[in-house]
């Protein structure tokens, strides 16, 4: 007898335990009607993305490379770390608007292209905080290229879209890039 009702307490016990966590289970996720997002807006944005390599201060600085990235005349297998600075006019001195954190890798083993995967942090005015996240790749070398954004935060919340990118200045200390973004978010 006491075999049995120790069994039935052990059952009992396990039936009240996966409830239990049934319950908890549920209670951390549920869906929002898509309406409650609001409405989708369109933002541009126009500024200057400064990938500082050389000079007491880099922003852009070397992480990783492959044992052949050196004797490749396309840096191939480089991966380098950013965390540059975005102004509102091509000057370093310009008024700051952001902050471009992540890294880019040498991708392209006969042509200058990079894979890029960039946050793009705004501290500037009524963006402060809020991000806009690139995946892409970038042929340097090519006047205009397109960058796919593919997310963010703030109030970017769920973005997607395109930057439009063009060298406005290059050395063998780092690049100036013009940046002209279309952003679809809520």
């Amino acid at each position: 007898m006491g075999v049995l009702a120790l069994l039935l307490l052990n059952l009992s016990l396990v039936v009240i335990t996966v409830l239990v966590t049934q319950t908890q289970a549920a209670n951390w996720a549920h869906e929002i009607p898509y309406e409650d997002l609001g409405k989708e807006k369109v933002t541009k944005l126009h500024f200057y993305f400064h990938d500082i390599v050389g000079g007491d201060n880099p922003t852009a600085v070397r992480v990783a490379e492959a044992p052949m990235t050196n004797k490749s005349a396309t840096l191939f297998g480089a991966v380098v770390m950013v965390d540059d600075p975005l102004t509102e006019g091509p000057e370093i001195t310009s008024r700051l608007v952001g902050r471009a954190q992540g890294f880019y890798g040498s991708a392209g083993q006969k042509e200058g292209a990079i894979l890029m995967a960039i946050s793009y942090i705004f501290t500037d005015e009524k963006f402060n905080g809020s991000i806009l996240n690139v995946l892409s790749r970038n042929p340097f070398t090519t006047p205009v290229r397109e960058f796919s954004i593919v997310g963010g935060t703030g109030l970017f919340r769920y973005a997607r879209g395109f930057v439009q990118a063009k060298t406005y200045f290059f050395n063998n200390d780092g690049a100036v890039v013009e940046y002209n973004v279309t952003a679809i978010h809520y």
